[in-house]
């Protein structure tokens, strides 16, 4: 029997070698796409049809949440001009972890991982410090940390990304990033 994980996902880029890796080791990936941060809304909407396409080829089953893109600014306001790896992101990367932890808690999903440590623009040792916390926050949730970097990985992302031919971005999704 495959091991139940709730997977926090952002982008397909990001994601496909994730839900591939997953899938080859025994475990079975619900998608949580719950990224508020992105902006503007269109952004959003063109990322998770291109991460549903890829997770359809799965069957996998999906949790596609609110968006809420003034909610999120409440969370970082004061920390807008924070650079890339700042304060901005732990922010953005805690209030993202808990959201994913408690759907984990909500649905009795014993592990709940993110493919945002998979991005080259972003801190694994931030991503890892606000999923640990958020698993902290609920009883019976754990957080599964892998670097996702490594081991091949990127490679199998870029091929993925090549193979599907997925919209690629390149910033996290946050207008701050993008200036």
């Amino acid at each position: 029997m495959k091991e139940q994980i709730l997977l926090h996902t952002c982008c397909a880029p990001c994601s496909a070698a994730v839900i591939e890796w997953f899938i080859l080791n025994n475990y079975q990936p619900t998608i949580y796409f719950f990224n508020p941060n992105i902006f503007p809304e269109k952004e959003y909407e063109i990322r998770k049809v291109e991460l549903l396409r890829y997770a359809h080829k799965f069957s996998l089953s999906i949790i596609d949440s609110d968006y809420n893109h003034e909610q999120w600014l409440e969370q970082i306001n004061g920390y807008e001009n924070e650079p890339e790896r700042g304060k901005r992101c732990s922010f953005c990367f805690n209030y993202r972890m808990i959201a994913a932890a408690q759907k984990a808690h909500e649905l009795q999903i014993p592990l709940f991982a993110t493919t945002l440590a998979s991005s080259r623009w972003k801190s694994i040792e931030q991503i890892n410090a606000a999923g640990f916390a958020a698993a902290k926050v609920f009883e019976n949730v754990s957080f599964f940390d892998k670097n996702w970097r490594r081991d091949g990985l990127s490679e199998r992302r870029n091929q993925l990304l090549k193979e599907h031919n997925f919209y690629n971005q390149k910033y996290c999704g946050c207008e701050f990033a993008k200036r």
